[in-house]
Parts: structure tokens; C-alpha cells; sequence
């Protein structure tokens, strides 16, 4: 398979392999308007794994705590001009606003529509996060 190398834009590299639609869906990458493609499974060569891979055909601003969330240790190579302009590594957020909701029915956000959900890294190595209104965990 072959996919086209973008002239400018953004390449999203190295995510763990099935995790590229949540990526999609919390980045709302389908209300663009240009040509986004979404390689799965492709086999890294680096470490031999499978991957994913999301490619976007413009530049635009991305939400690193998404990224950071879904799958910390992503890499965002930013090309201009056909080459690569900076490359970056994702790691996890210690808060994270409006991207992810509580769960919890009782919660304060529940009621009050106009409060930003809001939680916070409690446990890195498992990778808990937790409401900072109600405890819950995300």
C-alpha cells in the first residue's frame, strides 16, 4: 500500500496499533475539510510492532493532551515544504479540560453545563485519572 507524502501538514506517528479512531474522534478530525489517512497496522521498523499512523493534509493546531491522553509516547512530526520541521513526543497530560466527561450522574458538570470537566493525573502508572469535583475516575 502506498499512501502519498504530504507537502504540508501533520503526521501523527507511532500509536499503539487500534488506537487511531479514538485519536480521530477526540481530535474531531472529521469536520475537516482536507484529506486525513488513517494507516493501521502498519508494521513500525523501529521495533518490529504494528502501529498506527494518521496522516493530515494541512496544518493545524492539535490538542497535545488528547494525544497524551489516548496513547502517551506518540510522536507529532509537523512537515512543511515537504520535510520535517519538528518532531515532537507525546506524554500524559497532569490535567486534562473538556476532553473527556464524568461519568458520575451526581457530579457538579451533571447539572451545571456551563463548568469545564476537568480532571487530573492521580496514578501515571496506571494511567488514572480522576474528576477534581467528584473523584471519579475517567
Amino acid at each position: 500500500m502506498n499512501i502519498d507524502a504530504i507537502q504540508n501538514g501533520i503526521v501523527i506517528d507511532h500509536i499503539t496499533a487500534g488506537r487511531a479512531m479514538r485519536i480521530y474522534d477526540l481530535l474531531g478530525l472529521d469536520a475537516l475539510d482536507v484529506s486525513v489517512a488513517i494507516i493501521k497496522n502498519a508494521v513500525s521498523h523501529k521495533t518490529g510492532d504494528k502501529k498506527d499512523i494518521i496522516k493530515i493534509d494541512s496544518t493545524m493546531p492539535v490538542n497535545f493532551d488528547v494525544l497524551g491522553f489516548v496513547d502517551p509516547g506518540v510522536t507529532v512530526n509537523i512537515i512543511r515544504d515537504g520535510q520535517l520541521v519538528e518532531k515532537r513526543r507525546i506524554e500524559m497530560p497532569q490535567r486534562l479540560t473538556n476532553v473527556i466527561r464524568c461519568k458520575n450522574p451526581r457530579c457538579i458538570t451533571s447539572t451545571e453545563r456551563a463548568i469545564d470537566h476537568v480532571f487530573k493525573l492521580t496514578d501515571p502508572k496506571n494511567k488514572v485519572y480522576r474528576c477534581i469535583y467528584c473523584e471519579t475516575k475517567a
